[in-house]
């Protein structure tokens, strides 16, 4: 659960109340493997086959059920059990133009106050996306991407735009889970690339308009057209954990 600078999925965990103890870790991880596209939307997670996979009690299991509940992660549903939340084709409509709207200006900010560690540490983060790529770890690596656009909103610091962010990447991984339709489901780096290359030069009107075509360009990988449930077992999407 760890990543280079606290990027990747670990570093999203502020978008949902943390439990303490074990709860965390079994909460933590399955955060992960939901970002990492292990654990698809729609799937059923069993209380029973969680906690034996994890040697976790029913009670520990759904407290971490229920915090990821509050992070838009995880749906419960009465005498049903929960399930990985499963985007509508509204929603996913709805989430990018959100973040069309929010992150091109949240771009602009953190290019105009971005100092020198931050550029460092951005790139590091880049090295460890590229690195899960040429591994052929796309999980891992959109869950890096996402985390790469979180980390430009913490430079910007603005804490609302910050919050707003993380909530629509995290909301935008099931999204992408669903209804991407290239056969690279990670944000493309020459556009990444473009934007430090405006952070460097603290330029945030080219940060605001690479950013903007950035996110309209992933709008339109999207097929938004309904899916069919991807058969798994809890087993095997968990077993890296």
């Amino acid at each position: 659960m760890t990543a280079p600078d606290g990027f990747g999925a670990a570093a999203t965990h502020d978008t949902f109340p943390l439990p303490p103890g074990r709860t965390l870790d079994i909460c933590l991880n399955l955060h992960s493997a939901i970002l990492e596209h292990r654990l698809f939307p729609g799937m059923k997670l069993s209380e029973d086959e969680v906690g034996e996979i994890y040697g976790a009690s029913r009670t520990v299991v759904r407290a971490a059920l229920q915090a990821l509940a509050h992070s838009g992660l995880v749906n419960i549903e009465r005498n049903r059990g929960a399930f990985v939340s499963r985007p509508s084709i509204r929603e996913a409509q709805e989430v990018f133009e959100a973040r069309a709207l929010i992150e091109p200006r949240v771009a602009r900010l953190a290019a105009e106050v971005i100092r020198a560690p931050d550029i460092k540490r951005l790139n590091r983060h880049l090295d460890a996306e590229h690195a899960a790529i040429d591994a052929g770890d796309k999980g891992k690596a959109l869950s890096l991407s996402g985390a790469f656009h979180i980390a430009i909103a913490d430079i910007a610091d603005q804490q609302v735009f910050s919050q707003m962010v993380r909530s629509l990447i995290s909301r935008s991984s099931l999204i992408i889970a669903l209804y991407w339709k290239r056969a690279d489901a990670t944000c493309e780096s020459h556009a990444h690339h473009a934007l430090m290359k405006a952070f460097s030069e603290k330029d945030g009107s080219a940060a605001e308009e690479i950013q903007k075509s950035h996110i309209i360009d992933l709008h339109s990988g999207l097929d938004l057209r309904e899916k069919k449930e991807t058969a798994s077992s809890l087993a095997q999407a968990l077993s890296r954990d």
